[in-house]
């Protein structure tokens, strides 16, 4: 299998990225070079995760090779030495005569031109190109040279506090070396400060991840802690809600101020025409409406600047304002969702009711995935894996954290993952030995990555699913995971003891250990930093557990759902009427809804009486107007019994008082009312 198993993790890889990628962005309505830059970024560093553990694998068969090269040229061991080897904690299996290939064998040549360029590959992006292409896409500039000189303007301060951070490691080493500098010395000093920065980060993002990830499955099989927390959130997004409504008015008022002072004839009027088009069609109307009414031109024509920033800050609110309806909307479904969920808990049927019919019924809803099978998993199996998932999940982030604290410790070997790794490579288990770094890692990206998700800061930086993240989140991601995943990898290899930068052994080393170089040019890093610095994850594990974060945020007007702050408990009970609210709201329009269906069933089918939908709403619509048309058409009603005639007025009474009086329905389908008929239009009919 030489290849074949690098090509499929390749095809996988990509269709993960590019999954991910259509779940937080917009394919059809993003800039393609803001895709292609995101997707990019996500892609290499997806890679670098999986092929890790064929690269390990491999250097246990290359480990091999080298001790059957040296057996055969060793002279025999004594009779001490060999008594010493049987007191070993872990007895070696005498190296084969010829070492079995790995089933995911890959040429050592073809691993070190992979991971050259993936690795240098991404470290453009993260340190040039995405920077770069954040300033651009953000820019508020109306052409393509105005959009570049503001990225590079922007970009100057932050290219030159890495190039004096870069200059002062250069000086330290020169003085070192006594100024006996090589390419290849220089190559590893810009790695190791790449690393050294994103293991800074690593560090805080993996602590908050090890006890979050394990802890939210646990608490997401309490329905009550789920229902609760869904409140909160609803109550916040309400006040995010109105707070992007109200910013878009205000800034749609300054447009519409500019748009009335700009002229047709005037220099600026096709930037003003720019900023137009990204504004929602119902202001562009108001304003078009507005212009006709009154052409007085109060203010003076702005400057070029003032649009740029105009410009900037239109499809800031705008975007915004988007984001914040369609969290709206998915909200309210899973509250609902949740809150049927409970109704069908204390429901001695097995059989799962919604409040509102789906709009989209599949197949899968149809025949696989049926009421009764949707009650099983949400009342009787969800709460059960929950919990299953959370303890396996609470295991390996306590054996991250122990082999985080110990894996500097090489006799005796103290880190977990390196124990498990040293057993399968005595007996050259291959399997075992990639299952092993392809769990430990994947996890601990799962920790980081899914962190990378959550985290907000203020508006600029934001992933929203379901394609609403902007530009700007999109690229700023792809520069945190270019970032995190080399030291991340990294601190890995030193895990399972096959770094010899940190483990100090004498033996072959991963293509991927060979691209970074030799640390020991800055030994404080090497022999400091990066054995002492992962420690620090266990005073953060500790944070996270007793919410110190949170609790910090909430201080600062933050707020953060935790069960015993007062505040919180008024936001979750503002949230539960907001949801009662739109519960009522949504089944009066439903209601409404099934009286117009069966008065087209009923009434709409006969063509003497001339009335279909639209004629219904144009009577709800324009109360003046239609009375002459009903009038006109009195003696198609006369021609009816006195009983059809009591049934229809009471009827089109009914729909008028919809909102103000309750309804309640027949078993035979029809609308009763229970308040007393209101006069109106019809009653000379």
């Amino acid at each position: 299998m030489s290849g074949a198993a690098l090509a499929v993790v390749v095809v996988v890889v990509f269709f993960l990225a590019l999954y991910l990628l259509q779940r937080y962005g917009d394919l059809w309505k993003q800039q393609r070079l803001v895709l292609f830059g995101t997707l990019l970024s996500w892609y290499l560093c997806f890679l670098i995760v999986f092929i890790l553990p064929l690269d390990v694998s491999m250097a246990v068969y290359n480990q091999c090779n080298s001790n059957i090269a040296n057996t055969t040229t060793a002279t025999p061991t004594n009779p001490s030495s060999r008594s010493e080897a049987n007191l070993s904690p872990f007895p070696s299996m005498s190296p084969p005569g010829k070492c079995e290939e790995p089933w995911t064998y890959i040429p050592n040549d073809t691993l070190e031109v992979f991971w050259r360029v993936v690795y240098w590959t991404s470290q453009f992006l993260t340190w040039l190109l995405l920077p770069f292409m954040q300033s651009y896409a953000r820019s508020g500039a109306f052409s393509v040279v105005g959009k570049i000189k503001t990225a590079l303007i922007e970009n100057a301060l932050y290219y030159g506090s890495y190039l004096l951070i870069f200059i002062a490691l250069l000086i330290y080493v020169a003085v070192q070396l006594k100024w006996k500098l090589t390419l290849a010395d220089l190559q590893t000093i810009g790695i190791t400060a790449a690393n050294t920065w994103g293991l800074f980060l690593l560090v805080l993002l993996l602590g908050y991840g090890l006890v979050e990830i394990p802890r939210s499955y646990w608490l997401s099989s309490s329905h009550n802690y789920v229902l609760s927390k869904s409140y909160f959130k609803v109550a916040k997004m309400a006040t995010e809600k109105a707070e992007a409504d109200e910013k878009l008015a205000d800034v749609m008022e300054e447009v519409a101020g500019i748009h009335a002072s700009v002229r047709q004839n005037h220099f600026l009027r096709k930037y003003v025409d720019i900023i137009l088009t990204k504004c929602p069609t119902k202001y562009q109307e108001e304003m078009g409406i507005n212009v006709e009414i009154s052409r007085v031109d109060q203010n003076a024509p702005p400057t070029k600047r003032v649009l740029v920033k105009l410009h900037e800050k239109v499809v800031s609110a705008v975007q915004r304002h988007n984001q914040t309806q369609v969290q709206w909307s998915i909200l309210l479904e899973q509250a609902f969702h949740l809150e049927d969920v409970a109704k069908s808990r204390n429901s001695s049927l097995r059989h799962f009711t919604h409040s509102f019919p789906l709009a989209h019924r599949g197949w899968i809803r149809r025949f696989i995935y049926t009421p009764t099978v949707e009650w099983f998993w949400e009342c009787v199996l969800r709460q059960g894996l929950c919990r299953l998932l959370a303890v396996l999940l609470c295991l390996l982030s306590a054996a991250v954290i122990w082999s985080e604290c110990t894996f500097f410790s090489t006799h005796p070997v103290l880190s977990l993952f390196a124990v498990f790794i040293q057993l399968a490579e005595k007996w050259y288990n291959y399997h075992c030995i990639e299952m092993v770094c392809f769990v430990g890692i994947l996890f601990m990206c799962v920790c980081v990555y899914s962190t990378v998700f959550r985290i907000r800061f203020f508006n600029y930086y934001y992933l929203v699913p379901h394609h609403q993240t902007d530009a700007y989140s999109l690229l700023f991601s792809g520069m945190l995971f270019c970032r995190l995943t080399p030291p991340l990898c990294l601190n890995f290899l030193g895990m399972i003891h096959m770094d010899s930068a940190i483990s100090h052994k004498n033996r072959v080393q991963t293509s991927y250990t060979s691209i970074m170089g030799s640390m020991q040019l800055l030994s404080f890093i090497s022999d400091g930093f990066y054995i002492y610095y992962p420690m620090l994850v266990l005073l953060l594990c500790f944070a996270t557990y007793y919410n110190l974060g949170s609790r910090c945020l909430n201080r600062l007007g933050f707020h953060q759902y935790i069960t015993d702050d007062d505040l919180i408990s008024d936001l979750v009970d503002e949230g539960r009427e907001l949801i009662k609210r739109e519960r009522r709201k949504r089944q009066r329009a439903e209601d409404g809804e099934n009286r117009r269906w069966a008065w087209r069933e009923r009434y709409g089918v006969d063509g003497a009486t001339g009335r279909n939908r639209a004629g219904y709403t144009e009577l709800k619509d324009n109360q003046k107007e239609p009375v002459t048309k009903i009038k006109k058409s009195a003696v198609t009603f006369t021609r009816r019994n006195e009983k059809a005639d009591e049934q229809q007025t009471g009827l089109l009474q009914e729909d008028s008082s919809d909102d103000e009086s309750p309804n309640r329905r027949s078993t035979a389908g029809s609308y009763l009312t229970l308040s007393p008929p209101v006069k109106g239009v019809f009653d000379d009919v």
